[in-house]
């Protein structure tokens, strides 16, 4: 995008005018992003997982953070069991129960891939600042060096792309 020497490089057809509505978005893009993460922390910090043994003998309940929150066992079969062998199921049963609610935790986070990405690219690159500021980078020594380099780099990590 190219301003008109006369036009007012600040008013609302200017480059600058542009670059403050893309900063604009980029920040509504942000707060949006910030309420959705604040929801999900909220609903995480209720959420937990409960696993019951095979044999139904004993349930597990953990927290968002993997706390113990519950060990019910609903037979009194655990009283025959040799010490070492209650401690290994209740080990696994734990661990289970844990790895389920690590699994929640995934679940929600994915919601968020791309979103620093996007806030990047919408904030440094491929934007009116870019256009703005690339007269000044070429004026910069070693310039073409540096672009030459950056296109060798990017054409390197597109081969471990595919």
């Amino acid at each position: 995008m190219t301003v008109p020497p006369t036009a007012d490089p600040f008013g609302p057809d200017g480059l600058l005018g542009s670059m403050s509505e893309e900063i604009e978005q980029a920040m509504e893009a942000l707060r949006v992003q910030q309420r959705k993460a604040e929801e999900i922390q909220a609903e995480l910090a209720r959420s937990s997982a409960t696993v019951t043994s095979k044999d139904r003998m004993v349930t597990a309940k953990v927290g968002p953070q993997g706390q113990v929150l519950a060990l019910t066992f609903h037979t009194t079969g655990y009283q025959e069991m040799a010490p070492a062998q209650l401690g290994r199921l209740l080990t696994d049963l734990l661990n289970e129960a844990r790895a389920a609610m690590g699994e929640q935790v995934i679940r929600a986070m994915r919601q968020f891939d791309g979103v620093g990405d996007a806030l990047r690219l919408s904030l440094s690159g491929g934007s009116s600042l870019d256009r703005l500021l690339e007269p000044l980078r070429a004026m910069k020594p070693g310039h073409d060096t540096e672009a030459e380099a950056e296109r060798r780099r990017a054409g390197r990590q597109d081969e471990f792309r595919e």
